[in-house]
């Protein structure tokens, strides 16, 4: 039975077939190819096992860099994510620098006609910018400008909630938190509790 042939199971085991890729190379590139699928059990099963992968191995999915850049392109809202996703792990073992030459188009997606992408690539920021040092300042400023994108308030008050999640991952070594306390103080007022909770919660750990 081929590795796709098992995605296409309802229940299937993506932990043990992401164990497997691991070891054969040519089941790792069935798994990609199942990213082209029209089946969406086998597509969105092939996304999960290179999630998996991108997180705890992702020495095995570098040398793929310009795959996952190219499923950015994608129109499907999950897969984008999904590339967002290991793009972001794959930035801890990125000794070519190749994260630098994606970053603006990756940083873009915040504006992404879809808040499960932008929402997702502030999440995983805390990632990058534990990775990658020398961008956080950059990377700070992109959250920080959530205002000025095209998302509707509601949907830019719940982004709001996972910058002040991701910007607490790293604030005690940003060189820019008089910016970051200035923007968390402002949720004060946000009218989503749970934003706005967050912000509190951050004012109580780090204001001095």
């Amino acid at each position: 039975m081929s590795v796709l042939s098992e995605l296409e199971k309802k229940n299937a085991n993506v932990e043990g077939i992401a164990e497997k890729a691991l070891k054969d190379g040519k089941l790792l590139s069935q798994v990609m190819e199942g990213i082209s699928s029209d089946k969406a059990r086998i597509k969105y099963g092939s996304a999960k096992v290179l999630r998996i992968i991108g997180e705890r191995n992702p020495d095995a999915l570098y040398p793929k860099w310009d795959f996952f850049v190219d499923m950015l392109n994608s129109e499907n809202t999950f897969l984008k994510s999904d590339a967002v996703f290991i793009l972001g792990h794959l930035s801890k073992v990125d000794s070519e620098n190749k994260f630098e030459t994606v970053f603006d188009k990756l940083y873009k997606l915040l504006d992404d006609e879809s808040m499960i992408t932008a929402a997702n690539l502030v999440g995983i920021s805390k990632v990058i910018a534990k990775a990658k040092p020398e961008l956080q300042s950059i990377i700070t400023a992109r959250l920080l400008s959530i205002d000025g994108t095209h998302h509707g308030s509601e949907c830019k008050n719940v982004i709001k909630g996972h910058v002040i999640t991701t910007l607490d991952t790293y604030f005690e070594d940003s060189k820019d938190k008089k910016k970051i306390l200035d923007f968390v103080k402002k949720e004060l007022k946000n009218t989503r509790p749970a934003t706005r909770k967050k912000a509190e919660a951050f004012l109580k750990k780090w204001e001095t």
